[in-house]
């Protein structure tokens, strides 16, 4: 199995926690999956929380996190996430190296989450391959284990051997499993769940559209999409897009469809019914204000393209909103 092909086959994931690992690095692990499965609308993605003994782990921060499963012998899968943080091999016994080093075969390919790779060098499964870790660590890392291929970088694919060195690091590898599997348009929707983009001041605006590798790989593409953001009210035509940013119809309607595989205005229709979607779940504002701020010219034109798009009508979108669920949809409506 190739992790990283394309595929919309549910990924079985098991994401080992260690004790004093970080909030913000296990959340990065797994809200990303989440995020995924709940734009795609299905479980592309199946995780299991384990822990070494069943315990629950205590993270840095001091709250227990409970698992759903415990590191043994028959744990198995497409990917196992070994994430560790503060003195992760203070205290960690040698059966439980022992455990990582038989479960690892099992899997499709291992995962080493900041401290992480370390557990994993420890287990006798790095040598010879190339890995990152925690920046603060590098230069400890490569003398402990000169047999390793330790880089600097956020992160680390080296075949079947992922590794990450941090929390934001971490999302930019699962954004990069979910791009591999499931494309750029769908990794840019997950991102745009957390507001996550390139390095910005606070007081930038919070884009619409994470554009992440999209904006050095595909400049144009980038630029025609960052011009529909700052028009959702006011759509503009494909036309004045393509001269926006230097380019013929033709052409921007080609590089849309390789990059994106839908046209300019396939996309900017969705990305201004996505924009709806966001103020129906998380906002009381009237459906008649979020037609006009998502650039419909009437209420009724609004609520068909509304329930093409999201299956039901925006005030019945709200109301399974505000009801309790899995975690996996929406969050209850705010006021405006």
């Amino acid at each position: 199995m190739n992790l990283l092909s394309p595929s919309d086959d549910p990924l079985s994931v098991a994401v080992l926690v260690l004790p004093g690992s970080s909030l913000m690095t296990v959340a990065a692990t797994l809200d990303p999956m989440r995020g995924c499965n709940r734009v795609m609308r299905k479980r592309v993605f199946d995780w299991r929380m384990v822990t070494v003994a069943g315990d629950a782990a205590t993270l840095s921060c001091g709250l227990p996190l409970a698992g759903n499963a415990y590191l043994d012998d028959r744990l198995s899968g497409d990917l196992l996430l070994v994430v560790a943080g503060f003195d992760a091999l203070k205290n960690i016994e040698k059966r439980t190296l022992a455990l990582l080093g038989r479960v690892y075969p099992r899997f499709a390919a291992i995962g080493g989450i900041e401290a992480g790779s370390w557990l994993m060098a420890r287990a006798g499964l790095l040598e010879g391959r190339a890995v990152t870790t925690h920046w603060e660590d590098l230069e400890d890392f490569q003398h402990a284990y000169p047999g390793v291929d330790v880089r600097a970088d956020r992160y680390v694919v080296d075949g079947n051997l992922l590794s990450a060195g941090g929390a934001l690091p971490t999302i930019d590898l699962m954004l990069h499993i979910i791009r591999s599997r499931h494309g750029h348009r769908t990794a840019m929707e997950v991102a745009s769940l957390f507001i996550y983009d390139e390095a910005h001041s606070a007081t930038d605006a919070q884009p619409l559209v994470s554009l992440g590798r999209l904006a050095v790989s595909e400049p144009r593409i980038a630029a025609a999409i960052r011009i529909m953001e700052q028009s959702v009210d006011r759509p503009m035509t494909a036309a004045a897009i393509a001269r926006r940013v230097g380019l013929s119809v033709r052409m921007l309607e080609t590089l849309f469809v390789r990059t994106l595989g839908e046209t300019p205005a396939a996309y900017f229709t969705k990305l201004r019914l996505q924009t709806a979607r966001r103020m129906v779940v998380d906002t009381n504002l009237p459906m008649q204000e979020i037609a006009l701020r998502t650039g419909f010219s009437s209420l009724s034109a609004f609520s068909r393209a509304f329930r093409r798009h999201a299956g039901m009508s925006g005030r019945a979108l709200r109301l399974q909103a505000m009801m309790p669920d899995d975690g996996s949809m929406g969050r209850t409506a705010r006021p405006g």
